[in-house]
């Protein structure tokens, strides 16, 4: 005796959405297949998801980048008895050009050589000087020591973006 199973009328009602939906999505594909093949090759994409450049931003004919992988720096300070006096708690950005890939690879590879130099720097000042520090002077400080690491482009300028003392 053969059974027949009978799809009740929701599970129909459910196939059937999903089978246009499913007839949507390839109607889709197949038009922007069509539309990507007809497309002048040295053409721009049509939009973009995100709002722009991933973090950049257009001066012209210009791609500015920010570089702010150094992170947020931690640094003790001791004083003269060798007793923790106090934290320099910094972050560090600056900006460089977007169409460099290899300045780009190189700040990359010395990231943590970037970090090194200012933990250096200012776990070298006494923190009497460190409560008195004129900013200027240590981002042209740092400045100068990243520029002589670098071979391939050169920093024009830094940002402090935390600059917190904790006694």
């Amino acid at each position: 005796m053969k059974r027949e199973i009978v799809p009740g009328r929701g599970m129909l009602i459910i196939y059937r959405v999903l089978l246009v939906l499913l007839l949507v999505l390839a109607a889709i594909l197949i038009a922007g297949t069509l539309y990507g093949s007809i497309r002048p090759p040295a053409s721009g994409p049509l939009f973009r998801i995100g709002g722009g450049n991933r973090n950049g931003q257009n001066h012209g004919d210009e791609t500015v980048n920010i570089f702010s992988d150094i992170g947020r720096l931690r640094i003790p300070l001791t004083d003269t008895a060798g007793n923790q006096a106090a934290t320099v708690i910094l972050s560090i950005s600056f900006p460089y050009p977007g169409e460099d890939p290899l300045f780009s690879e190189e700040l990359a590879s010395r990231t943590g050589e970037f970090r090194s130099i200012a933990v250096e720097y200012f776990a070298s000042l006494p923190p009497e000087q460190v409560v008195k520090l004129n900013e200027e002077t240590a981002k042209a400080e740092l400045l100068q020591r990243y520029n002589a690491l670098l071979r391939l482009g050169r920093i024009e300028t830094l940002y402090f973006g935390d600059l917190m003392i904790i006694e």
